[in-house]
Formats: C-alpha cells, structure tokens, sequence
C-alpha cells in the first residue's frame, strides 16, 4: 500500500470549490422574525442545489459521567414545538439525553456554504407519538428498530445478520409492529446560528436568542 501523509493530503484540498460550492449573499436584514422560516428557507435550499442527505445533522449530547459525544442522525421534522430526531431510549444517545436532557445540533451544507446550529433543552414524545413517527417511515426503517439492542457489544457479524433478517421478516409481515424503546425526541432550541460563507472570510452569522416566547436577533464575528 503506498504511504499516504496525512498532513500533506490536507494541505491539497479546499474549502467551498467554486466547481461544487456557490456562495450566495445573504442580508441578515431581510431574515424573518423567527428562525423556523429561515430554516425551512434553507433548507429547501440546499435540496435544490443538489446537496447530498441534507436531512442528516450531527447530534451532540453529554452523558451521565459528564463526558460529550457526537454522531449524525436524521431530522424527523421541525415546527414550533422544536427539531426532532429518534432514536432508542436505551442507546448510549437515549441514556445520555436521560441524565442530560440538553443537546446541540449542526446542518452542514457545503453545496451553499452554509451551517445551522442549534442549542437547547430536549424532551421525549409519548410512547404512541413516538410509534406512529416510526409507523410511518420505511419497512426498512422499522426493521432496524426492531433489531433493536442499539450501542450493545455486538459478538459478530453474523449473530447481527440473523437478528436483522428476523426483524425484515417481522416488520413485512406486521408494518405496525411497536418498538417500546424507539423515542422521538424534541429539541426546543435556545439559540439558532445561521452561518453563510464568504469568499473573502467575512462569513455571516446570524444568532436568534430565545427569550420567553420571543425571538431576538444578533450578529456575532466570524
């Protein structure tokens, strides 16, 4: 296998290509009150330009021993009540979000050149919620529920393989089949950053703060 320097790999690549990045301006001026619609905005956005999985986030989380972790998930939706994702209640997210029910979450799309963070406290969905959220995504989604045993020690690929064909054969034969442990969760963000790139490093940030039931707006240096 030939060597590869990590370090002189990085120095060859870039950021925001012009082949596969366009930097569009953005007046923070002219975002509305609230950040559900420059979200929505955003986000149909970057579906239009092609971006790869903009529906995928990066959840950050703390778990009972004060330690952080990070991974993607997808987003299940957003509203006034908060962004949701799901996950098992007894996966390492579930038990973290148990002991420290505030999380973080991040949208990359490089496509735009643009990021959404948020910040806040989360909450869980009742159990028939949660049941009609999976209920209503793929065969292939509930199977994957239904294998079930999220974050476990695995003794083998093969003891994975005869759990999850099991579990299509359930999910196909009964689609409203219930995972008891499969949560949808609700982050209410406190904060939401808006951020757009620009050519000459003079990135827009936009904050929306929480305060009360109202929304403030500010500017933050790149």
């Amino acid at each position: 296998m030939a060597h590869t320097d990590l370090h002189e790999l990085l120095r060859t690549l870039r950021v925001w290509s012009p082949e596969v990045t366009e930097l569009r301006p953005f007046d923070p001026d002219t975002a509305p009150n609230a950040p559900l619609g420059l979200f929505t905005r955003w986000f149909a956005e970057a579906v239009a330009a092609g971006q790869p999985e903009p529906h995928t986030m990066s959840l950050a989380t703390t778990d009972e021993d004060g330690d952080p972790d990070v991974r993607i998930v997808m987003l299940h939706g957003a509203d006034e009540s908060g962004w949701s994702f799901a996950t098992h209640s007894t996966s390492r997210k579930g038990r973290a979000l148990a002991a420290h029910p505030r999380a973080a979450l991040v949208f990359y799309w490089p496509a735009l050149a643009r990021q959404v963070r948020l910040r806040g406290p989360v909450t869980a969905a009742p159990s028939p919620e949660s049941q009609a959220d999976l209920h209503a995504r793929s065969t292939g989604a509930l199977a994957a529920a239904l294998t079930g045993r999220q974050s476990e020690v695995l003794p083998s690929l093969e003891e994975l393989r005869r759990t999850s064909e099991a579990a299509w054969q359930q999910a196909r034969r009964n689609p409203q089949e219930p995972s008891p442990t499969w949560t949808l969760y609700r982050l209410r963000p406190e904060t939401v950053e808006f951020f757009q790139g620009d050519a000459e490093r003079r990135h827009v940030r936009l904050e929306y703060v929480r305060r009360g039931e109202d929304w403030h707006r500010r500017l933050l240096w790149p």
